[in-house]
This record gives C-alpha cells, structure tokens and sequence, in this order.
C-alpha cells in the first residue's frame, strides 16, 4: 500500500501577442517544491480606498512557465504515474483551469507538430516501449474513451459505426454493485496490442469530441473526456493477475458566463461544465475535511466515475493550467485556490492482484493428484474414489463384531482411510434409526391392532355401530 497525497502541478500559458501579462514570479524552496506568487496592483480609481490582497502565494510541485516544452511535462508529470500503472497501480492524470488555459493540449497535444504531443500519446508511447523491453510476464492492454457533455457519458470508441453526430453514439450509464463499485454499462473496451493501433483509436475518440467556437477559445472542448487504459500482467506459469487502470482526464474549461457573453446552446453547455465542476469542487473540500463521513460523489456522472481516483485507491497527479493575463488573473487565482485543496487528500494506492480461477483449478487438480500418489506410496495401495463391493462387506462384518462383542472396551479398527471411516458412521446410524421406528409404534395405540377389541363390551358396541351404519 502506498499513502500519498495528490500531486499538483502547475503550467502558465504562453501570452498571446494582444494580451497583457499580469504580474506573477516563480520561485524554487528549499524542499524541492516551487512556488508561483500572483501580484494583482490595487486600482486606485475615483480617490476610494482599496482594501484588496495585492499578492497571493501558491505552492506546487513543480511550476511548468511559459517556455516549458511538451516533453519536460511528460517526463516531471505522467512517467512515474506511467510506471506505477506498469508495477499493477491504478493512476490518474488530470487537467483543471479556466477555457483557453492549455488543458487540452497538454492532455492530448496540438496537430501541428509532432513534437506537440502531449501526455496521452506520450504515455501510449512510453507504456508499449516498457512492455516491449519487459519479456518476463504476459501483457494485455485495452483502452477505453469516455465523454461526459452535459451530464450525459458517451463511448467515443464505438466500433458498431461511424457516428455523424454525437447523440448517435451510445449512451454510457452508471451502475453499482454491492460492494459500491462503480462499473459503466455500454462502455467499449478495445484491444490494443501495439502503440499504432491505441493511437489510431485516440485519433478516432478525438474526431468524436464536442469542440465550439467560444469567446474564449476558437476550439474549445465542450465536455470532459476521460482517456483510460487498462493493462494487465501476468507471470508464465503463475495464477496471480496484476490489473491497473490509467485514467487520463481532460476537464472542460470553467468560465464565466457573465465574462463572455454566451448565449443559446453555448450557454447551456457552460451552465452543465460549471455545475460539473462545483460538484467537483465540493467532492475536494469534503475530502479534505477531517471526520466527513459523507462524500457527496454521486450528485454528478464525473464525480462517480472518478471516484476512485479522488480519495481512493489511486495515485493520483493533477495540472492546474494558468492564463496570467490581466484579463484571466482572477480565474487563475481561482484554479490556484482549487489545486490547494485538492494537495490536502491523501489517497491509498493498492496493489491490484487477483487469482485467475481457471489456472487456480489446474493447479489444485494437479496437487491433488500429487497427493494420491504419496498417499498411494506410503500405503501400498492405490485408491479409487468409491470404496469397492469387497471392501464394503468387510467393513459390515467388522461393524458386526463389533456390536455383537460384550466387552465394553473393545475398539471398532478400520485403519486410516477417511472413506472407510464416514462408511462406518452411516452404517452405525442407519441400524440407530431403525431400533427408534419399533419404538415409536409400540408409544403410539393401534386401534385395528389393539387387544381389548375382542372383549364382550366392544363386540357389543361395534355391533351397534354396523346396524346404525346399515339404517
């Protein structure tokens, strides 16, 4: 079992040319942690005094500036969550900010250099590198892709056809077994068995993605999509599986409805992503709360299916992604606010292991009949499951003596074999219940049977009986 708490990690965009850069600093403490100070200048318009906090501190892992490139990212965030998903630990990677912050593409990468990938075609690469090199065990892997728009998940991987719209694909729902494990009905799993076909099946779930024009972004990712792969080991000859789950998970971006100025399905759009989000939110700050007993995990289809990777058995790394301009510098204190409370949980990464049944039976089978033939060398004599006709009636003659025999410490020998002995005790306990039916019919009267029938009184009554009867 590994206790940690959540990783959080922080990447500033870079500035468009418009933009004006808002005051920030980053600076490196001692405990190998970074630090990010946001400076807000108070306005002093119209003489009133302005009472605002001008500078506001953050600490992080590690802080990715402006200049940080796709593959520094990669190595610092998603590696040693790649790694421990290989040793049989679940992960989660995900990205949080405000719309037009870069979480899409760090997550998933631009298209216009390949040197743009980002963490999802990074971890395909890495993970199927590790599986070539690792020759001692036996790998399968799958992948799945989930889209939460507007409260409602859908599998981008579906493989029955080509949708042309999004309500086409299937609709995923959320089920629950006894023990609260969350399980997604509809959800498709598809085999990749090397790096080409998990990345041409990305590119599939990707076309499929909900992207509109915002006032925020020109392609801004309308819903949150969750990239999993699922990767399971086994050792030649051994029964014990190792499976873990890779959650890669790339947020739709909050905004301010107010700010932009959207309107109509856009509009709607942002109300679920917001409302998402704040249950998100409030999943974090009960988390984080000592002595809460309830977690409010099922008021959202995000929360459920996440539930795992917040407060449980995951080892989970979160990238809050900043856009310093002044126009964003409040929503990036926000995102700020939120990777903090998000540092406080401590999750519990368990070693996913499990028998396979099938290989448990071959190997009992086989001990068992190692067994035998000990047994069989120690005795001298080879057993069968039944005992035979011969062996049985010399087991009855032995009962025989034995009740028939006086002496009250006599001893009923029939050696060491568990069958001999069970037939001993049936035997003995069927002859018990026979002597008991005797006695229970001498107890109980027989009227048919009974002696006082025959006296002068009852043949007398019996006769009267017959002529009443007769009339």
């Amino acid at each position: 079992m590994v206790k940690q708490t959540i990783q959080i990690y922080a990447r500033v965009k870079p500035l468009a040319r418009r933009q004006q850069a808002g005051i920030y600093s980053v600076g490196e403490d001692e405990k190998s942690a970074s630090s990010l100070e946001i400076i807000v200048p108070r306005d002093l318009a119209d003489g009133f005094v302005n009472n605002k906090r001008e500078s506001y501190k953050f600490k992080f892992q590690k802080i990715f500036d402006q200049e940080a490139k796709q593959d520094a990212v990669f190595e610092s965030i998603a590696k040693p969550v790649a790694e421990c998903a290989l040793a049989g630990y679940n992960g989660t990677i995900f990205a949080y900010g405000q719309t037009g912050s870069g979480k899409t593409f760090t997550i998933t990468g631009g298209a216009e250099r390949y040197s743009d990938r980002g963490i999802i075609p990074r971890t395909l690469s890495y993970i199927f590198q590790q599986l070539e090199k690792d020759r001692s065990k036996v790998y399968t892997t799958h992948v799945s892709y989930l889209e939460i728009y507007n409260e409602c998940g859908y599998d981008l991987l579906d493989p029955r056809h080509e949708a042309s719209r999004l309500e086409d694909l299937p609709k995923v729902t959320i089920m629950e077994d006894p023990d609260q494990n969350i399980h997604l009905k509809n959800l498709s799993l598809q085999q990749a068995s090397n790096e080409e076909e998990a990345l041409n099946l990305l590119f599939l779930g990707d076309t499929n993605r909900m992207i509109a024009e915002t006032p925020m972004n020109q392609a801004s990712t309308r819903s949150h999509c969750i990239f999993t792969i699922h990767i399971s080991s086994k050792e030649p000859g051994s029964a014990t599986i190792r499976r873990s789950k890779l959650h890669l998970v790339d947020l739709a971006g909050s905004e301010r409805v107010a700010k932009t100025g959207v309107g109509g399905q856009l509009l709607t759009e942002a109300k679920y992503i917001n409302l998402s989000l704040h249950y998100l939110e409030q999943v974090i700050i009960a988390l984080a709360e000592k002595h809460r007993s309830h977690i409010p995990y099922r008021n959202s289809m995000m929360t459920s299916v996440l539930r795992d990777s917040l407060g449980g058995n995951c080892m989970t790394t979160m990238i809050a992604t900043l856009s310093l301009d002044k126009r964003n510098i409040d929503e990036s204190i926000s995102t700020c606010r939120f990777a903090q409370r998000v540092a406080l949980i401590k999750n519990e990464a368990v070693l996913n292991e499990e028998i396979d049944p099938r290989l448990m039976i071959i190997q009992l089978k086989k001990v068992i009949q190692e067994l035998k033939d000990e047994l069989a060398m120690v005795t001298g004599e080879q057993r069968t499951e039944d005992l035979t006709q011969e062996e049985l009636l010399q087991l009855d003659e032995i009962i025989k003596t034995f009740l028939e025999d006086p002496d009250p410490e006599s001893t009923l020998d029939v050696g060491a074999d568990m069958r001999k002995i069970k037939h001993c005790f049936n035997y003995i306990k069927q002859l018990i219940n026979r002597t008991k039916i005797p006695e229970r019919s001498l107890l109980s009267p027989d009227i048919t049977g009974d002696e006082d029938t025959n006296t002068p009184e009852k043949k007398e009554e019996l006769k009267k009986l017959r002529d009443l009867l007769h009339q």
